[in-house]
């Protein structure tokens, strides 16, 4: 039987042998080594040709991030899951390492911790994660693995919306899970700061880790990128980062969109959740809503393209070649709403382009009070 052969480099001897121990006792995960630090780690993964590596943040000599930037030369695809503890300062340095190609993190018990406390992180955290990120080598199972299933790209019927009934784009909505830091960090960059639209985005992730994804993603872009507020305006000019532990929606409250959170129950096990976002912003912009689904375990975001699909609006999802995991992107593409799969350094280029070439094209039918913020690029009379 085929075993996920996970690599575990972390420098406390302590949580070393108590997560080799959990990992080894779970029949599909096989550890095939460990070590101390970065440097080690760096010699002994030619040996070991591990499909995983569990990589501690804070060691000696060569750190988390360190060791990833090297291991990401040699070893570009291998899934990296960052292990750290939940202080302000490995919170920073883990967002970091997401933004530079980690695939995900999890958070370690500390070193005093009972059993009973690993095991839990271990099985909550750490275990369900490698088996999501290295689905393609376990025997499938429901809601773990996309990759295996077959697809064709273009369902019947195709969810492109005839080019007459097209109308003009006037907010872009993201939705990412694992793996999504990293692909934020590709696709804003490239988005210009005088960009007609507003940008609303759901990554999966917990209080602190947005706000601090937010500042850094923020330092990369043309377009400041914020975490979301409660009775902001939804204008052009910024990137809007739902919060941890908080739903952000949008919602009408005068002429302009408002942004607005709730800590309503978590869907699909998530809040933030995509799907939340999504059905505000196919309310409010209807027909000119395009939503756009990258790498991400689960489906959370398939309802939400439901509705935007309904509405009249667009949907892009990520391919599965540049997917970290192709869970989220897969479920939409399976379910034909997807009009293109995009690889995730054109994602950004697409949104661009259609946005930009649909600027001419008539509004989507919206109340009044809305109107004056989608004219606000072009010339014609409202």
């Amino acid at each position: 039987m085929a075993r996920v052969r996970v690599f575990v480099v972390d420098d406390s001897i302590t949580i070393r042998k108590l997560i080799t121990n959990f990992l080894s006792s779970d029949p599909d995960l096989l550890v095939v080594g460990t070590a101390a630090n970065g440097r080690i780690a760096l010699e002994k993964l030619p040996q070991l040709s591990p499909d995983i590596v569990i990589l501690d943040v804070e060691m000696p000599e060569m750190n988390g991030l360190e060791t990833l930037v090297e291991i990401r030369k040699t070893h570009p695809r291998l899934p990296v899951i960052m292990f750290s503890a939940l202080t302000r300062r490995g919170t920073a340095e883990t967002v970091e390492a997401l933004t530079f190609g980690a695939s995900d993190y999890a958070t370690k018990p500390s070193n005093d911790a009972g059993d009973a406390h690993v095991a839990a992180a271990v099985r909550d955290g750490l275990i369900r994660k490698i088996k999501g990120l290295c689905a393609s080598i376990l025997p499938r199972s429901p809601g773990v693995s996309s990759r295996a299933l077959p697809i064709d790209p273009f369902p019947s019927p195709t969810s492109a919306p005839p080019q007459s009934s097209r109308r003009r784009i006037d907010v872009v909505a993201i939705g990412v899970s694992t793996g999504g830091p990293n692909a934020l960090a590709s696709v804003l960059p490239s988005i210009p700061n005088d960009f007609p639209v507003p940008v609303v985005i759901v990554q999966h992730m917990p209080a602190l880790f947005t706000k601090l994804l937010a500042d850094r993603l923020s330092t990369r872009c043309a377009m400041p990128v914020r975490e979301g507020v409660s009775g902001e305006l939804l204008l052009p000019g910024t990137m809007w980062i739902a919060p941890g532990d908080f739903h952000m929606v949008l919602e009408r409250t005068g002429p302009d969109p408002t942004l607005m959170l709730n800590q309503d129950p978590p869907e699909n096990s998530c809040r933030p959740a995509v799907d939340v976002l999504f059905r505000s912003v196919s309310r409010v912009f209807g027909a000119g809503a395009l939503g756009v689904v990258m790498t991400g375990m689960g489906q959370d975001g398939l309802r939400g393209c439901e509705d935007i699909h309904a509405a009249g609006g667009r949907v892009l999802a990520q391919d599965e070649a540049t997917s970290t995991v192709w869970g989220m992107p897969g479920a939409v593409a399976r379910a034909g709403l997807a009009e293109e799969l995009v690889a995730l350094d054109a994602i950004g280029r697409e949104i661009i382009r259609l946005v930009t070439e649909t600027r001419h094209l008539p509004r989507a039918t919206v109340p009044p009070a809305d109107r004056r913020w989608l004219n606000r690029t072009e010339t014609e009379p409202a």
